[in-house]
């Protein structure tokens, strides 16, 4: 009755709660809508927006089965472009032609309302009018509903068309029809995350998520990482800009975040003024900035103040993660890469037992006694990192959206999503990790560690000091920093089930030239996941259902180059880290997997290096792409068959109870409503 007498509140009388049935009842019947499937972006905004704009290849297949017998190649490929790129294609089209366009504006729009048709039929007209920008709903709405092969009425269609050329507002229409034609081609967006780092624009990637709703994320190791600076853990702050500048990317940081480098370039240029730092030179595509004869006076000195900072944030981080080891020793961090296996003298360094000569031995800021103690220089930079991490809004608003958006898994439509892995165990069993002394395995720890990164997220926004005004707190009684250390266990832990490795070696890579002192071990899960009854396993753990479930992970590229299958255990599972990030293109031959599901099966693609936005508008080319499919349904996937169906006849359930109550008298019905 409580929930009857609620449910009364919407829909008031006998009418309301019939006309719902009806409609939901008819929803249930649609064809199921467009899932995308993306992981591991790693700031390659470009390429991530141009994939979503061609929804994976989805919108040009629409248009060449409309258009494939009636209009040559070149223009299919022209009205694609216009269709990712409206604003851009327009205003080139516009300023390169000397003559009138109005005939090009009004077949343009009769071929877009084609193709906006198309890509709207699974949809309710309900859901296709909260699509439409509110100042041409409209008209777009009169003329998607009608067909201009309608011979009734296609007078109607070509005046409404006529008239939209002659006041002059063509192009503002054709912008309209291509975003609601971006908006209907996805109905749902899954990020199996790592959107930052290595790329320019996590920024942009960002900015674009919060001005759509139909997404989630799962959170990778690099998100975590991100979350842990702008929650003020010191050693994520350390890595994240070792990072950005490893990659030369300091877009991200200045233009996007507006942190403030400025401390850290100072520091570098008077600490490491006399050391070549030649180890710390920025990669560009995946290899070393080594050759200097094509770079001019400038570029050199910028590549040298970058490798400077660089060594410089590196060593605090070195620094900061051995003060991290010893605090908590409960984690199990391995303590080969850490500056106390150092020989000063000799510049070698102890690895298993055995000593290597060090690369670099240049450690004016290393103390023989202590190491991991920062100087006072040192600890004077890192209040000012993490000032500037914590003062930043648009990174603190860009956090937000991760949690608001993102969880450490999800089972949609008979899929478990998650970006790395599930801890096990060499036989296969699900591996025991101790979290706060207690024992969490497979669903219930991923559930913790989601537990404890919100937690530590909601620990005070800032802590005494770091802030002026309303927005000062107490520190949280655990200690300044300790809840938000877990962030960093999560970037580099063996048992992190956004890590599992059996440790970090990048002071190795950056200090020892031996191949095998760079080799960090992978858990379990890599090797087990082709066999087809751990998936199985994984998947009844999390109560996963339905006649084909599958596993579908990110996190580790495909070496697609070298042979290697996206697609393991006989389709239970699904990688679709191919390499977005520039910077793995030369070792795994592609530039990305996308995954689409829609309503007659799945479809993995597989990317080409995408070159740039400004070449893809001015010639017209796409993301050179190869489609494999997955698996085809023997009949259409209706949305009765999906997550969202499941919910809505449970609503339909609910409604005829309401419907019941009201004939019956139970409860009495609002007419006036």
């Amino acid at each position: 009755m409580r929930l009857l007498q609620l449910l009364a509140q919407t829909f008031p009388n006998s009418e309301s709660a019939s006309t719902e049935i009806i409609n939901l009842e008819a929803i249930l019947s649609l064809p199921k809508g467009t899932e995308h499937f993306v992981a591991d972006i790693h700031g390659e905004h470009e390429a991530f927006l141009h994939i979503l704009r061609n929804a994976s290849g989805n919108i040009k297949r629409k248009v060449y089965d409309l258009f494939g017998d009636t209009l040559p190649k070149q223009e299919m490929r022209d009205l694609c472009t216009l269709i990712y790129y409206p604003e851009k294609r327009l205003e080139m089209i516009e300023e390169s032609s000397e003559e009138d366009l109005s005939g090009f504006y009004a077949r343009t729009l009769l071929q877009l309302i084609q193709v906006c048709q198309s890509v709207s039929s699974k949809y309710t007209r309900s859901k296709v009018r909260k699509a439409l920008p509110s100042q041409f709903a409209y008209i777009i709405e009169e003329l998607l509903h009608e067909s201009p092969n309608d011979e009734d009425k296609d007078a109607y269609v070509q005046r409404i068309v006529e008239t939209i050329v002659q006041i002059g507002q063509a192009r503002n229409f054709i912008t309209a029809i291509c975003n609601v034609i971006h908006k209907l081609s996805i109905d749902q967006l899954h990020i199996l995350g790592d959107i930052f780092d290595r790329g320019p624009g996590a920024h942009i990637i960002m900015d674009y998520l919060l001005s759509r709703e139909n997404f989630d994320l799962q959170w990778g190791n690099h998100d975590a990482l991100w979350m842990g600076a702008a929650a003020g853990q010191d050693a994520c702050i350390a890595i994240v800009l070792r990072l950005s500048l490893r990659f030369a990317n300091l877009a991200t940081l200045e233009e996007g975040y507006g942190i403030n480098l400025l401390p850290l370039a100072t520091f570098a240029m008077e600490t490491y003024a006399d050391d070549p730092c030649l180890q710390f030179r920025p990669i560009d595509n995946g290899q070393k900035t080594t050759d200097n004869s094509q770079k001019t006076t400038d570029d050199e000195k910028r590549l040298r103040l970058i490798a400077q900072m660089h060594k410089a944030i590196s060593i605090i981080q070195f620094k900061l993660e051995g003060q991290l080891v010893r605090q908590h020793p409960e984690w199990n961090i391995d303590r080969r890469g850490t500056l106390e296996n150092i020989d000063f003298g000799r510049g070698t360094y102890r690895f298993e037992g055995k000593d290597y000569p060090l690369l670099d031995t240049l450690f004016p800021t290393v103390g023989k006694d202590d190491p991991y103690r920062l100087t006072p220089e040192e600890e004077e930079l890192m209040k000012r990192l993490h000032h500037s991490f914590r003062i930043s809004e648009k990174l603190q608003k860009h956090i937000r959206c991760l949690f608001r958006h993102g969880s450490m898994f999800l089972v949609s439509n008979s899929n478990l999503l998650f970006h790395a892995s599930v801890p096990l165990n060499a036989d296969g069993s699900f591996r025991q990790v101790e979290i706060d002394g207690k024992m969490y395995e497979g669903r219930e720890l991923m559930q913790q560690v989601e537990f404890k990164m919100r937690a530590a997220s909601l620990s005070p926004t800032l802590s005494k000091g770091e802030g002026d005004g309303p927005r000062q707190f107490t520190p949280p009684l655990e200690g300044r920093g300790r809840p938000r250390d877990f962030f960093w266990y999560l970037w580099c832990g063996p048992d992190s089930p956004l890590f599992d490795k059996n440790r970090m070696a990048t002071f190795e890579r950056y200090f020892l030239a031996e191949p095998a002192t760079h080799h960090e071990e992978k858990g379990a899960y890599y090797q087990l996941r082709e066999n087809p009854a751990v998936c199985s396993r994984i998947l009844d753990h999390f109560e996963v259902e339905g006649e084909t479930r599958h596993i579908i992970n990110g996190h580790v590229p495909v070496h697609a180059s070298q042979g290697e299958n996206p697609i393991k255990a006989d389709g239970m599972l699904m990688v679709i880290d191919g390499g977005f990030s520039k910077s793995y293109h030369h070792t795994t031959g592609i530039a990305g997997y996308t995954l689409v599901y829609h309503s007659r099966g799945f479809q993995l693609i597989q990317h080409e290096p995408f070159t740039s936005t400004a070449e893809a508008v001015a010639k017209g080319t796409d993301i050179k792409s190869s489609t494999q499919i997955v698996e085809m349904m023997g009949r259409r996937i209706r949305v009765r068959d999906t997550d969202r169906g499941r919910q809505i006849q449970e609503q339909i359930k609910e409604l005829r109870s309401l419907l019941h109550a009201y004939r019956h008298g139970i409860i009495k019905e609002n007419t006036k409503k």
